[in-house]
């Protein structure tokens, strides 16, 4: 099953019943139930648990990538950009909170890595943006310069997602509150010294 045979009543069912029990918790029967559908219809339709969080999980990989795009192209010093770009990559995480922890809880972290020989690595769709915001920093001056800014905008992407979703889940810390603590750190980290 593709994301396209996936309709939203059965992908807004999904969101409910992870939001509710979490992946390790959810089944055919509750996704049924959310959906308004038999479990023999769901059977029937070839929907299974794991398709619908493939088609969350591009849900979620697509509103990081686009969140990123408004700080590429604003007119402000990198740094600015940088913030802005970080604080949208948390809106859309908050947005796909759910679908976040599912893939984690499921060891599918996929999502965010490239296919490649060797090691894995994040994907360019994600840390080329970074980089670019690190690079126009070390160049205007607003950000610390010398480091490899694509190795850094990967440490960067990862700092955040990892440590947002922990914040918000392990601690349960408001997402306002995971956002500003998260963010100040890895900014101030990325200043330059006076």
């Amino acid at each position: 099953m593709v994301d396209g045979e996936i309709d939203e009543p059965l992908r807004a069912a999904m969101r409910a019943v992870l939001r509710e029990h979490g992946w390790s918790r959810t089944t055919t029967e509750r996704l049924a139930a959310a959906a308004g559908l038999s479990r023999v219809t769901l059977h029937r339709r070839g929907v299974r648990r794991e398709a619908l969080l493939e088609a969350l999980a591009n849900e979620a990989e697509r509103a990081c990538r686009d969140a990123l795009w408004p700080s590429l192209v604003a007119d402000a010093p990198a740094a600015t950009r940088l913030e802005q770009a970080l604080e949208a990559l948390c809106d859309a995480t908050e947005a796909h909170l759910d679908v976040l922890l599912a893939l984690q809880d499921a060891a599918r972290d996929a999502l965010f890595h490239a296919d490649r020989p060797g090691e894995v690595e994040t994907r360019d769709a994600f840390v080329a943006p970074l980089a670019r915001l690190l690079r126009d920093g070390a160049l205007d001056g607003t950000l610390r310069s010398g480091r490899d800014p694509e190795e850094q905008a990967m440490v960067l992407f990862n700092a955040l997602a990892a440590t947002y979703l922990h914040l918000r889940s392990g601690h349960r810390w408001s997402p306002e509150r995971a956002r500003r603590g998260t963010i100040a750190l890895l900014l101030d980290g990325l200043r330059p010294s006076s």
